[in-house]
């Protein structure tokens, strides 16, 4: 008899989309994530292509769904070490690493992030930012519950501080956590642990040694109303705005001598994305592209890449760079080229983005092999052709990054296929292994007196860019039966969605008005 649930590995936009399908269809889920939370790499982007939509405000309703839904079991900080057995009747052994954080106990107030006197470079804004010791990736990571980096901790490092421990109200600090190993009985494997981006051979370009060479994803936390800029475009050397921003592509693509002789498909997209959002930042700033080939092969990105042009004054030029200096006064990055004529051309620019190619991670990669999967020559999972969905491994299916490289909505798409193909290998024990969900209460408020709670989101520039958010709050705190208003940076992150809550409990609010995003994405949310 099969088991009635599934494992999915990663826990980022692929992985959580296949997890909420499954969850909706009645199966139980185990979400497994390498890291303290679920976000994968949607979480650091800025905007997505080519709607130029918030990548976050996309992301975050799906985030908070999946941490509620009743079919749906996170396991962070927890990696797959073996899978025995076969389709259908697979049993996974989990290892669960220390949070040495009570899940069950924290609140996420963050009162110990705010004690926390000891710093490292954040991973999430790719060391442009800091953390504390103790931290939550990102505002609305889930689950919100802080992790301990037992590297940087004074406790574990000196057996001294221990603040987090003194100031925690509910005593959810655990220095004695340990590691666990869990097994799982599972129908069904998905895998989707994501990718991460080429860091090898970015010297030649400058990066490591000229401040203002940056990183496409480091740019992406630049410009993010998160980020440690607060989304201003400003030079890492000295904090000012670039006058000229010039990116250079197939940075550790299609590059035979390192072997990823291949396109990561979705470089040439996101540096057009990034020139345009720059200009909407600073209409001042001059874009260049430095490019070999353009892949503008989606819906709607030929017209996208046309837009940049034509709207926005992004130039492109044909080109392989070949060296890279910088101005020692000005800290300027000067670009060394050949043109399209065969001419030697210099051009100085206040910062250069490397569009860095993707890759399989090698904690991807050794999975895949513990597994039994077999893999491709450059890492990515073997599928079929006529089952891209499909691993070498009956009963372990494969969606997002991992199977190849692709964009935001094709992993979506693969997630749903994917989840489709779990449920049909389990398909007799849908809702056997699950609970109806209960519903909490609902009030009767008919002939109460309004009492209207007004929340009003900032999401940086996607709404404060153009809308006055505290001149929306005190104007709509002064109108007839509102009783509350506040402006919160994300509306629909978690702490936030906590704080409405308690907001309706102590003020006794009876009807509530959401200024954030379209409906048409966060209303089953709110």
């Amino acid at each position: 008899m099969a088991y009635g649930s599934v494992l999915v590995l990663g826990g980022g936009i692929a992985g959580l989309q296949a997890a909420l399908d499954l969850g909706d269809a009645g199966f139980k889920v185990y979400l497994v994530e390498r890291s303290p939370a679920l976000g994968g790499r949607m979480a650091q982007l800025d905007k997505t292509f080519p709607t130029n939509d918030c990548s976050i405000c996309i992301l975050s309703p799906k985030l908070v769904e999946g941490g509620r839904h009743p079919n749906i079991e996170i396991l962070t900080l927890s990696e797959l070490l073996s899978l025995e057995g076969e389709a259908g009747e697979f049993r996974a052994q989990v290892l669960k690493l220390p949070r040495y954080v009570r899940e069950d106990l924290c609140t996420g107030c963050g009162t110990c992030q705010e004690k926390c006197p000891s710093k490292a470079p954040s991973e999430f804004d790719q060391g442009l930012g800091q953390r504390k010791a103790i931290f939550i990736p990102y505002p609305q990571a889930i689950p919100r519950v802080p992790v301990i980096d037992r590297e940087v901790c004074t406790f574990f490092i000196k057996g001294k501080c221990r603040v987090c421990e003194k100031v925690c109200p509910t005593g959810a600090i655990d220095y004695e956590q340990g590691e666990q190993q869990i097994e799982l009985k599972v129908g069904a494997v998905i895998l989707a642990p994501g990718y991460e981006v080429v860091q090898e051979g970015l010297g030649q370009y400058g990066y490591g040694v000229f401040p203002n060479v940056i990183t496409s994803l480091q740019f992406e936390r630049i410009l993010s109303a998160s980020g440690p800029t607060r989304g201003e475009i400003l030079r890492p050397s000295d904090g000012r705005v670039p006058q000229r921003i010039a990116w250079i592509q197939c940075v550790g693509s299609r590059n035979h001598q390192k072997g990823r002789d291949y396109c990561s498909s979705v470089c040439c997209m996101y540096a057009v994305k990034e020139a345009i959002i720059s200009k909407e930042h600073h209409p001042e700033i001059e874009p260049t592209i430095f490019f070999i080939d353009l892949r503008a092969f989606g819906k709607g990105f030929d017209l996208y890449y046309e837009r940049a042009k034509a709207e926005y004054g992004v130039r492109f030029v044909r080109s392989m760079i070949a060296q890279v200096t910088e101005d020692p006064d000005s800290r300027d990055l000067i670009v060394h080229y050949v043109d399209e004529e065969g001419r030697s051309r210099r051009e100085a620019f206040g910062l250069l983005v490397l569009s860095v190619g993707l890759r399989p991670s090698r904690e991807a990669i050794e999975t895949a092999k513990r597994l039994g999967v077999r893999l491709d020559p450059y890492g990515f999972l073997w599928t079929p052709l006529s089952h891209p969905l499909s691993t070498s491994r009956p009963g372990v299916f494969v969606c997002g990054v991992m199977q190849s490289p692709k964009d935001i909505p094709e992993s979506v798409a693969q997630a749903s296929g994917a989840a489709a193909r779990a449920a049909e290998v389990i398909s007799s024990m849908r809702w056997k292994e699950v609970k109806l969900q209960e519903l909490p209460p609902e009030r009767d408020i008919q002939g109460e007196p309004l009492r209207i709670g007004v929340f009003v989101c900032h999401c940086g520039v996607n709404i404060a860019g153009v809308v006055d958010v505290e001149e929306v709050v005190d104007y709509a705190s002064g109108l007839p039966n509102v009783v509350h208003a506040e402006g919160n940076l994300f509306t629909c992150a978690e702490d936030t969605q906590r704080k409405i809550k308690e907001a309706i409990r102590e003020k006794g609010i009876n009807r509530v008005a959401v200024a954030a995003c379209s409906p048409r994405t966060h209303e089953p949310l709110f």
